[in-house]
C-alpha cells in the first residue's frame, strides 16, 4: 500500500511540478507526455482512439506517438495491465478511499452493474471517436480531468472527480473502477498475457480468513489460483487483477508474494473447506452457514 501511494504520489509530481514551479521533467498528461525531452509516452488507450477518430478527420497519429504507444504497451505486458490502475492512476486513491469509508460507514447494498459493462464502454469510446473524429472519451476522462484540475484550480475535472468519489461511496462499492472504466477494461485485455503476477505460492498454509477477498478490489480473480479449481496454477492470471498486492499485504500466512505468470504451477491447493460463499454489502465475504 505504501509503495503504491509513494509511485502515485512521485508520478503526479513530475507533471506538476512544471507548471507550479517551472521544472519541466515532464511535459503533458498521462495521455501523452515527453520527459526530460526525448522519452515520448502516449496512452495506448488514447492512441486506440486517435486512430479510430483519424478514420473520420483524417488526422493521423504522429510517429512519436506510436514510439510512445509502443514502450508504454511493452512495460504493461510485463508488469501487467491493470498495474495502471493500482500503481498510476490518480483516480485509485480517491475510489480507495470511498471504499473505505463506506465500510468504516457501514454502507451496505447498492447498485449492481455487471462487469462486462465496461467492456461494453470501451467499445462506445471508440465507436464514438470513430464517428466524430475526435477523441470525445478524453474530454470527461476522469483521469485526465483530475490532472487539468490540479493544475488549473476548480473546473469540470474536480466536477467528474467527485461524482466518481460519491458513486463508489454511496452507489456501489468499487463501482466505478471494476465495472464501468473503460480504461481500466482496456488494460485488463494487455494483462490477460502479462508476465508480472501474484502468486499464491505458499497456497497450502490458507486457512480461510478471507482478509484477501477482502481487500481484494476484484476479489473474484482469487479463488482459481488460491484454491486450485480445475488444477489451475497459483499465478493470478486473470486480466482483471490489479497487481495492487493488498492480498499479500493482509494475509497473515505469507500466503501471496510476486512472481510470474509460470510460477507455482506445481503448488499444493489450499484447502476447500471453507470456500466463500457470498459478498455481503459492505463487500466482506462470508462463510456457508
Amino acid at each position: 500500500m505504501l509503495a503504491r501511494r509513494a509511485v502515485q504520489a512521485m508520478i503526479l509530481a513530475l507533471f506538476l511540478v512544471g507548471p507550479w514551479f517551472g521544472w519541466w521533467i515532464v511535459k503533458g498528461n498521462l495521455a501523452s507526455s515527453l520527459t526530460l525531452g526525448v522519452l515520448p509516452l502516449t496512452d495506448p488507450f488514447v492512441l486506440l482512439q486517435s486512430v479510430a477518430a483519424g478514420l473520420t478527420s483524417g488526422h493521423w497519429p504522429l510517429a512519436t506517438a506510436w514510439v510512445g504507444a509502443a514502450i508504454v504497451l511493452g512495460v504493461y505486458l510485463v508488469v501487467g495491465g491493470r498495474s495502471y490502475c493500482a500503481w498510476v492512476c490518480p483516480v485509485n486513491p480517491m475510489t480507495d478511499l470511498a471504499a473505505w469509508l463506506r465500510m468504516r460507514l457501514g454502507i451496505r447494498g447498492g447498485a449492481h452493474v455487471s462487469r462486462r459493462t465496461r467492456i461494453w464502454l470501451l467499445g462506445a469510446v471508440v465507436l464514438v471517436a470513430g464517428a466524430t473524429g475526435t477523441m470525445a472519451w478524453e474530454m470527461v476522462n476522469p483521469v485526465t480531468g483530475w490532472q487539468r484540475g490540479l493544475v488549473f484550480g476548480l473546473g469540470a475535472g474536480w466536477a467528474v472527480m467527485a461524482a466518481v468519489f460519491a458513486f463508489d461511496l454511496l452507489v456501489m462499492r468499487r463501482g466505478w473502477c471494476g465495472h464501468l472504466c473503460p480504461m481500466g477494461a482496456f488494460y485488463a485485455q494487455v494483462g490477460r498475457v502479462a508476465a508480472v503476477r501474484v502468486v499464491a505460492h505458499r497456497r497450502d498454509r490458507c486457512d480461510d480468513c478471507l482478509e484477501c477477498y477482502a481487500v481484494c478490489p476484484e476479489p473474484v480473480v482469487i479463488k482459481p489460483a488460491l484454491k486450485g479449481v480445475a488444477g489451475t496454477g497459483a499465478a493470478i492470471v486473470s486480466g482483471d487483477c490489479t497487481n495492487c498486492g493488498r492480498c499479500v499485504d493482509v494475509c497473515a500466512q505469507d500466503v501471496f508474494s510476486f512472481g510470474t505468470r509460470w510460477s507455482g504451477r506445481d503448488a499444493p491447493a489450499a484447502p476447500t473447506g471453507l470456500t466463500p460463499a457470498r459478498v455481503g454489502g459492505d463487500g466482506r465475504y462470508s462463510h456457508p452457514a
